[in-house]
This record gives structure tokens, sequence and C-alpha cells, in this order.
């Protein structure tokens, strides 16, 4: 998108002193002409960018200038840094360093500052809290991983699986994979994975036949209707993890949940 080029560019500028318009078209994959406009539209904007000629000649911004609300309004810029915090809490690499470089080109250095998003259960041991990291690693690197896994039954198993992607539903972390154990494609809910290990082996990403989605979307719009009664000492919980609507303080509880997952 052009106003994610355009921020681009506005930081790249502010780390370096000087870069010509053939490598940014070659980094954005856009025409010199395009790179051009670009430019153009930064200066209308307020942006302190210009061009020089001739023979070590390039684009750049004037000295101590500071991307601030000339390009992003302060809510955007509490959107752009709550995404990042997103990410550092998965453990993406070098995204800390990110946060913190991008967090000092607003004048308010404290923009952000009143979140902290953390996946992990607070009761989590220190090897819980790498589980995304080590996930990550091996969905990018083509990985098989090896984990522990406790099913809806309480059942639990030893698996090796190949990581496809992680899918976020419902307030909840899931783990799509091909699951050699048993050499179909699963869905594995994160918080009772245990164990993850991330082995030497790579393997070839399997494509996903259009039989295979079809099968999958009917799988998951299946439900069960369940009618649940509980003592009023955890009426408090259920309101944790049940929509108030579904819950009956007179007669019964009652709930509808999916029980297709892995």
């Amino acid at each position: 998108m052009k106003i994610t080029r355009l921020l681009e560019i506005t930081i790249l500028l502010l780390n370096r002193k000087m870069v010509t318009a053939r490598e940014l078209s070659e980094r954005f994959c856009v025409s010199v002409r395009t790179i051009y406009r670009d430019i153009e539209v930064l200066s209308s904007a307020g942006v302190p960018v210009y061009m020089s000629k001739g023979n070590g000649g390039g684009i750049s911004l004037l000295e101590d200038y500071t991307l601030n609300k000339a390009m992003l309004s302060e809510s955007e810029a509490e959107g752009l840094l709550l995404a990042l915090k997103t990410m550092s809490a998965t453990r993406y690499p070098e995204t800390e360093a990110i946060l913190e470089k991008i967090s000092s080109l607003f004048k308010n250095n404290h923009v952000g500052d009143w979140i902290d998003i953390d996946f992990a259960d607070w009761s989590s041991n220190p090897n819980e809290r790498d589980k995304f990291r080590h996930i990550r690693e091996a969905i990018l690197g083509n990985y098989v991983i090896g984990f522990d896994y406790v099913n809806a039954s309480g059942d639990r198993s030893s698996r090796f699986a190949e990581p496809e992607k992680l899918i976020y539903s419902v307030s909840t972390w899931y783990l799509s994979a091909y699951c050699l154990k048993r050499d179909a494609r699963r869905i594995f809910r994160l918080s009772r994975i245990k164990n993850v290990r991330v082995t030497d082996e790579h393997f070839v990403k399997r494509e996903i036949s259009s039989g295979e989605q079809i099968e999958t979307q009917k799988h998951s719009a299946s439900l069960t209707e369940l009618h649940l009664r509980f003592s009023e000492k955890v009426l408090n919980r259920l309101y944790d993890v049940f929509d108030e609507r579904l819950i009956n303080t007179k007669k019964q509880t009652k709930s509808t949940a999916r029980w297709e997952r892995e």
C-alpha cells in the first residue's frame, strides 16, 4: 500500500543520511517515477525531504527531523506501536529494538506504554513463554516439531508434526499442522501443547486439497449444544469463559461449545 511505502521511505531516510531514487525503486519494486511522486507527496505533507542531483546526490531529510503528526496522528501511532507490541509478545526477533526505535521517532516517547501483552499464562513455567518463538521458527524454516499434547479427553500423547500456521480464534490460539502420527492435518489448541522441540528435520509444505478445505469448513460448523449446571461458588469464573447471555442464574447454565478440535 502507498501509505505503508511512504512511512517506510521516511523511516529509511531517518536512519540514513541519503539514498538514491534507484535504490528506493528497487527496494519497493516500483518505478523511479513512482518514487519521485512519493517524494512529492511527502513534501506536500510537511515532511522536509529534498533531492540533490549530480554525483553523490540523492534523497535526504533535513537534519534533526523526527517523525511526528505530519504523517501519523496520535491514534495511528498508538495502532502502529500496539501491532509491534503484539509481535513482541510472540518473541519475534529484534521486535524490541524496532519498537524502541519507532517509539523514539514520535514526540511523545511514552506512546504505547499503556499496554503490555503476554500470551503465556501467569502460572506457566519459563519454557512455555518460548512456545511461540519455537513454533514460529519451525514454521518459517520448515522444521518438524515434537511436542506433548493433551487432548479434550485428558489423554496425553507424544506428537511430531509439520507446523503450518498459528491461528487466533474465539480468544484462543491454535496451531494448524500436519500430524505425522495421525498422518493427517490437525488443529491443536496451543494451551494443550507442552514441551515444544524444534527438530533438525526439514519438510516440504503440503498442498491443501479443495476436499480438505470443504471438510474443515463443515467440521468447524458443526455444533453441540450443552446444558451445564455449576455451583454458585464458581459463578464469577463462568463470566470469564461464557457470554453472559448464555448464563441463566435462576435455573441452569447454558452454553454452546465446539468440540471438533484435536
